[in-house]
């Protein structure tokens, strides 16, 4: 067997380890904390329900952003994200809210909208601010079937 065949089985052999090395580890860290994640998200989602009885949809939108805003970060989207749909759901209707939304499979029109509403919001910086508006999308989209 030539010397770089070697080499590259060892190498495809390491690479094929540190994935299922990966997995395990996240799959373990999961086991470890479910109950905290599924606690948390009960909580995420009472909160929003909460609050959207008592708001209309833009007032979910300001109050998605405040509480992103005091704790940015790649799992404060998420867990905005979810507040947003919630409340959403939970919230009166706002005239025109879904007037200039695009449909979520629009890439560019959607890319588009998504920079223009964190420049709104004065996070255009964030790199995890435009995962904030999908569920605006969504629920408009919704909203939008007979």
């Amino acid at each position: 067997m030539p010397t770089w065949l070697k080499v590259l089985l060892i190498i495809l052999l390491i690479g094929i380890l540190l994935v299922v090395g990966v997995i395990a580890a996240a799959g373990f860290w999961f086991y470890r904390n479910k109950d905290a994640l599924v606690a948390k998200t009960k909580a995420i989602a009472e909160d929003a329900r909460s609050f959207g009885e008592n708001s209309d949809n833009q007032g979910c939108v300001n109050e998605t952003i405040s509480r992103y805003k005091a704790d940015p970060g790649f799992t404060s989207a998420i867990s905005n994200s979810i507040f947003m749909r919630i409340c959403l759901d939970k919230s009166r209707d706002t005239a025109g809210f879904c007037d200039d939304v695009p449909k979520p499979r629009e890439f560019m029109k959607s890319a588009q909208w998504k920079k223009d509403q964190c420049q709104r919001a004065d996070l255009e910086r964030d790199t995890h601010c435009q995962n904030l508006f999908t569920p605006i999308q969504q629920f408009c989209e919704e909203k939008s079937r007979p």
